[in-house]
């Protein structure tokens, strides 16, 4: 994503948010590697309880509970109230469907 994507818009005003938390034996907070996503667009949040997890479970296609390793497309319209709103585009893995994401993140980059 950020090779393919987020380099190739470097004036795009976008937002991501990297959300890590325990999921795999070596999984750890001092443990997570920001060099994944080096981006400074890229917000990285520690989630010790997993709560995004279960809070998203419902929202990434071909994903089961708990969610990991997905990607949540919003408008860039789109507001937080109470609950984020539907996401226009999201799937799991990130790599097994970054062509899914790239095709639904560029027209809101140029």
């Amino acid at each position: 994503m950020q090779k393919e994507i987020l380099e190739e818009h470097p004036d795009s005003d976008v937002r991501v948010y990297v959300v890590w938390f325990n999921m795999l034996s070596g999984d750890s907070r001092s443990g997570w590697d920001e060099c994944v996503m080096s981006d400074p667009r890229a917000n990285h949040l520690w989630d010790e309880k997993r709560l995004t997890s279960r809070a998203f479970a419902g929202e990434v296609e071909g994903a089961a509970a708990p969610v990991w390793d997905a990607y949540l497309l919003y408008d860039p319209e789109a507001t937080w109230d109470d609950a984020p709103t539907t996401p226009i585009s999201s799937g799991y893995t990130v790599y097994g469907a970054r062509e899914e994401l790239e095709k639904n993140i560029v027209p809101l980059l140029e």
